[in-house]
């Protein structure tokens, strides 16, 4: 009977948990917000924002790194009355996310000449001067960013990006209306609903055992090689399009792949990167590159790859006439696929 009770109360104990687990309770308010504009409007008077200026966020610098300055739904107010503007205008915020203590996170841009926004844009270095900070293009300044505020800033600057460019229904031609959260569209006339969405793209480490394939595009800096990347086609899965995009780019035939990981990755726009490692068939190496697509590729060694990713900066310049090889830098989910590849090798060779 002591047994049975002690499970019983173990039981109970483990659906407490979960009942009262932070990360359960973040996304049910998350989705309140994103389902009840009642909600939503009542968690901007106590939320904090994030402002941006033509997709810019603002930035201050602080040594070597840029802080994300937020402000509070009273600052906000204070800051567009200063230039005309009512706290309507908040209204044209999106959702980010929220604190553990259910402090909810928007951004609102107020550069953006929305076509169904009755606001106009705001001007941008009086703001700056005003706010004592200055709007930065998040590709230039996002590798000076922690990875919090960088994954706030990529989710937000995408969300205001996808509502700028989808302000209209492509069945009836009229403007739709955001839901307060930002969450989605809604077309007025024929209540059709659009959901904010991301292109997804697969990204493989192409291995033959002992080295790995890199590539590098005519836009990369120089010295830059990365793994192979291309957007999914429709119909396909995420293993044919990674089969497709390596025989496409080095005309090499995958006989196996692994899943590795995935982020969301905002340049040029909204992508979900898909990382695999993928092992091509013995014998069958020799690379054909397609030069629509790529300026260069080659098989690295261990060695080449690990002295690589101890070398710091992309700007380094090399001390002879050739270029050293240069990797992404440790944000990018290609980085960290390739310090895994190496981590393997190192220890297989150990191993044996």
């Amino acid at each position: 009977m002591s047994l049975y009770c002690a499970a019983v109360c173990r039981r109970k104990s483990f659906w407490c948990y979960r009942l009262l687990s932070t990360y359960v309770t973040k996304s049910r308010y998350l989705f309140e917000l994103k389902e009840d504009d009642e909600a939503c409007r009542k968690a901007q008077q106590t939320g904090v924002f994030y402002l941006f200026h033509d997709l810019a966020p603002l930035l201050q610098a602080s040594g070597s790194q840029y802080l994300v300055p937020r402000l509070s739904r009273a600052e906000l107010e204070g800051l567009l009355g200063k230039f005309g503007q009512d706290s309507q205008r908040i209204e044209d915020s999106v959702l980010i996310g929220c604190s553990n203590q259910h402090e909810a996170w928007f951004a609102l841009d107020l550069g953006l000449n929305s076509a169904s926004s009755i606001h106009a844009s705001l001007p941008k270095s009086e703001m700056e001067a005003e706010l004592r900070g200055s709007f930065i293009k998040l590709r230039q300044a996002v590798f000076q960013l922690n990875s919090m505020d960088s994954s706030l800033l990529f989710t937000a600057q995408a969300l205001l990006r996808w509502h700028d460019s989808h302000q209209f229904c492509s069945r009836s031609g009229q403007p739709t209306k955001k839901n307060m959260a930002g969450s989605k569209r809604v077309c007025p006339s024929n209540k059709i609903i659009y959901y904010p969405q991301m292109a997804p793209v697969v990204i493989t480490l192409v291995t033959d055992g002992a080295r790995c394939l890199l590539a590098r595009q005519s836009s990369f800096p120089k010295g830059l090689y990365s793994a192979l990347a291309g957007f999914c086609d429709i119909g396909e899965s995420v293993e044919e399009a990674v089969r497709r995009e390596v025989a496409e780019e080095v005309g090499l035939e995958v006989e196996s792949l692994e899943y590795f990981s995935s982020q969301h990755w905002p340049f040029p726009n909204s992508s979900l990167m898909i990382a695999c490692h993928a092992t091509v068939k013995p014998g069958q190496t020799q690379i054909q590159v397609n030069q629509r697509e790529l300026e260069a590729a080659a098989w690295f060694s261990l060695d080449e790859v690990a002295s690589a990713l101890t070398r710091k900066g992309s700007s380094r310049q090399p001390q002879s006439d050739a270029l050293p090889l240069l990797l992404p830098p440790k944000l990018a989910i290609a980085h960290h696929m390739i310090k895994k590849w190496v981590e393997r090798q190192t220890c297989s060779s150990l191993a044996a």
